[in-house]
């Protein structure tokens, strides 16, 4: 498998390379040189598989044979050790819940497939992997949980201070041993350019061994990919076009859909749902990509004011706006129209959705509003437990909500973070001296 930069400038590179480095040495993002159309056949009995043999059908054909079939299998097998269920809330609308990995979000899919995959790119190394990520939320935890314990690896979270919920917060903050957690003065988009910075800074990368565990990672959108195919195939009528609902941030979750799409699986569109940033959908209606800093929102993973995979998206619709908006629609809600359908869908639905989730649900009202007479069905992505933000769900519903067992362990762990502003200089400095 061959990778390239979407600046077009560093020479191409393989799968290996691609993952352990996280970005190409032109500051752009590795894609795949050729996204494989799956066989017809594969489709056809897309019923019958499991979640582990969709997920190694799409990398073997992606791949092209740069991992041994048994060693690939494995990888696959010891990540996806949980379900994708999809649940019916109306004939035409579905939900994917993502929820049910060990950090109870989405991107425990990306995060534990990544932790399998560099574990064993890097097994024969003499020096250590540092991963680097930033997060808005969900991934510290999924990082953290997929890699703790993993050999030869290090990982060092930077989030938002007071920008996450608190128990997201303990997610990422109480694993020790190889993962470290630093509390960010600053936003998302901070934490972001912090890694992005020392990605390009030389020093640090003569002197470290550094990735990515964010999704300007490609190992981090392939395993993605599995979960459109899963949801797809637990549609009663596959036959009735699908649109699927996609709570948005840094765009990796719909960049994946789009690779599943390229890939052959029969998706009609995708509607990229955000919260007040709101850049994409900007771009969408306008034609003008004009990014801008991030605020704070009920749905706080979202919270990104230039999402980092718009560069892939770019690069898949070749810079074209109208190969953008036809297959993509932008929406974007307030926290007033969140919290309302948070209520709408516990109320009148007896359906516990996160706030994440109600912003991909409104999106998928909303599409629905704007092509009366369409026959569609939807499927919206629940990227986290509702749980997860128990203050805001428990208020926003006036309900106590129960939390899941490994949610309630969490409160009676000690937090370990450091805490710095949002200076390079600093970050830069930590790095040298723990690592």
């Amino acid at each position: 498998m061959k990778l390239y930069s979407t600046k077009g400038i560093a020479p191409e590179v393989d799968l290996r390379e691609a993952v352990l480095s996280g970005l190409p040495p032109d500051n752009g993002l590795y894609m795949p040189v050729s996204i494989p159309v799956l066989p017809a056949s594969f489709l056809k009995k897309l019923p019958e598989l499991s979640l582990v043999e969709i997920g190694f059908t799409i990398c073997r054909e992606l791949f092209g044979g740069y991992i041994e079939d048994a060693i690939l299998y494995d990888i696959i097998q010891k990540s996806m050790t949980f379900p994708a269920p999809l649940v019916s809330v109306a004939p035409d609308t579905h939900i994917l819940e993502l929820f049910h990995g060990p950090s109870l979000a989405f991107k425990d899919f990306g995060a534990r497939f990544m932790a399998q995959l560099m574990a064993y790119f890097n097994k024969d190394e003499e020096q250590e992997l540092l991963i680097l990520v930033a997060t808005s939320g969900d991934t510290g935890g999924a990082v953290a949980s997929g890699f703790a314990g993993v050999e030869g690896i290090n990982v060092c979270i930077l989030y938002p201070s007071g920008k996450v919920s608190a128990l997201q917060e303990k997610q990422l903050t109480t694993h020790g041993g190889n993962i470290k957690a630093i509390e960010i003065a600053g936003s998302f988009d901070d934490c972001q350019d912090l890694v992005k910075a020392a990605f390009l800074d030389q020093e640090l990368q003569e002197r470290l061994n550094l990735s990515s565990a964010n999704s300007i990672n490609i190992a981090r959108l392939i395993p993605q990919t599995f979960y459109y195919f899963e949801g797809f195939k637990q549609l009663t009528n596959p036959n009735i076009p699908v649109y699927f609902s996609v709570p948005s941030g840094n765009f990796g979750n719909l960049t994946a859909g789009v690779f599943a799409h390229r890939m052959g699986l029969p998706i009609a569109g995708f509607l990229g749902a955000t919260n007040r940033n709101d850049v994409v959908p900007d771009f969408l209606q306008t034609g003008v990509y004009q990014p801008r800093p991030s605020v704070p929102t009920l749905s706080n993973a979202m919270d990104v004011g230039n999402p980092s995979n718009f560069r892939r998206l770019d690069d898949l619709f070749c810079s074209t706006w109208n190969n953008f908006k036809a297959l993509i629609h932008g929406f974007s809600f307030s926290d007033i129209d969140t919290e309302g359908e948070m209520r709408r869908l516990f109320f009148d639905k007896q359906y516990l959705i996160d706030p994440h989730g109600a912003v991909a649900s409104l999106a998928w009202t909303a599409f629905l509003d704007a092509n009366m007479g369409q026959t569609a069905q939807g499927i919206i992505i629940e990227t986290a437990h509702p749980a997860k933000f128990q203050e805001e769900v428990e208020r926003i519903l006036d309900q106590k909500i129960e939390l899941p067992t490994s949610l309630e362990k969490l409160k009676s762990l000690k937090k370990e973070a450091f805490s710095m502003d949002s200076s390079f200089t600093e970050f830069k400095e930590f790095l040298l001296n723990t690592y």
